[in-house]
């Protein structure tokens, strides 16, 4: 995407350099497939020059190819929420409040009821407190959350996650790795996975300290129950009504120095995406809700997560109450001509929106990485 914008701009540019050390006159043409500021650097008159001027004109000619190769590079975020390429679907409403996004670690007790996902009681259940100590350490200290608010900034230009204003700081001493400690299990969302922020954070604390992260992705309901089951040391996860329902049956423990057994600590917005012709005019809307209203009266398609993660929970107290619409696929049954229920992660349900130019919501993060990727979501 990226690279067959630069290239039209090179060829476009350089056949205007070509004309100034040949003929040492003329004027470019304006190229519509190249950017704006491309077009207006290249497009600029030229006046006629001697021989013994041409090389100054080509120095200048130069100056503006280097300065119009910036300007399309620093449009790639714009394009990005915009949705270019492969994708056709694009940011269409977002920062309301409504929207925001938090995101929870929580230390798994290893004395909990662990169950399958019968009820059954799981017995020898092993579970690296340590570990899980460790990273939320690392996580919630001043090197974490500062590499965690950088995410985002060199490939899209904006941070794609923010530090909570009271989150916890931790300046204590963060434990190393040692032969039983060595490897962690971290259960988590694909909004979290997907977006890419782990791939940045982890392998800075792995180096650092000698642990070995394994992440396990899936909806926050899924996510948790596989902490509940015993398959996890920690969950970093964004939903508030599941964590606290996690801690009241007794899975999470409190770690000293934090308030409380959830931890939170950073957050992001969720986004309205949609087909660029917008044909529900959700831009036009005075609220997220208004928007989604406007969806639902249209019958306009819409990809739902369907599997209780953070991002259903969100989108289900979005919609109008009177339609009753829940986490639930039997509240959609009158609704399934547009509503598409997908049981899938953040990932596929971007794949499967911008397949059929529908409308979805999701966490900002993942949107532009999978715009980023020309439509896919890298693992």
């Amino acid at each position: 995407m990226k690279e067959n914008k630069m290239k039209r701009v090179m060829a476009f540019l350089m056949a205007g350099l070509l004309a100034a050390g040949v003929c040492a006159c003329g004027s470019s043409a304006a190229d519509s497939s190249a950017s704006s500021a491309a077009s207006a650097a290249a497009s600029k008159p030229q006046s006629t020059v001697s021989a013994a001027g041409s090389s100054a004109a080509v120095l200048a000619e130069s100056s503006a190819v280097s300065e119009a190769i910036s300007a399309a590079e620093s449009q790639t975020v714009s394009e990005a929420a915009g949705g270019v390429g492969s994708v056709g679907i694009q940011i269409l409403y977002e920062k309301d409040d409504d929207m925001k996004n938090t995101y929870s670690l929580e230390a798994v007790n290893p004395d909990a009821p662990f169950k399958d996902a019968d009820s059954n009681p799981v017995d020898g259940v092993a579970i690296n407190s340590e570990g899980a100590k460790a990273l939320i350490h690392w996580l919630t200290s001043e090197e974490g959350e500062k590499l965690g608010a950088s995410y985002g900034k060199e490939k899209f230009g904006e941070s794609l996650f923010t530090v909570l204003e009271k989150a916890p700081v931790y300046k204590g001493e963060i434990a190393k790795a040692e032969e039983g400690t060595k490897t962690i299990r971290l259960s988590t969302t694909t909004s979290v996975n997907d977006s890419g922020l782990l791939d940045y954070l982890l392998p800075v604390f792995e180096k650092e300290y000698g642990y070995d992260v394994e992440v396990a992705s899936a909806g926050t309901g899924k996510a948790i129950a596989a902490a509940e089951a015993g398959n996890a040391d920690l969950i970093l996860v964004h939903s508030k009504k599941q964590e606290e329902a996690f801690i009241e049956a007794g899975y999470s423990m409190k770690l000293d120095g934090y308030d409380a057994e959830r931890i939170s600590f950073m957050y992001n917005y969720f986004v309205l995406c949609g087909p660029s012709d917008d044909p529900a005019k959700v831009r036009e809307a005075a609220t997220v809700k208004d928007a989604f209203k406007k969806i639902a009266d249209g019958k306009y398609p819409f990809v739902s997560r369907g599997d209780k993660s953070g991002t259903h929970s969100k989108e289900v107290t979005l919609w109008p109450e009177d339609l009753g619409i829940t986490t639930d696929q039997e509240s959609i049954a009158n609704y399934t001509d547009w509503y598409n229920y997908s049981n899938a992660g953040m990932g596929a349900c971007l794949m499967m929106a911008n397949e059929k130019n529908a409308y979805i919501l999701s966490d900002k993060a993942t949107f532009l990485t999978f715009v980023a990727n020309e439509g896919n979501v890298e693992s």
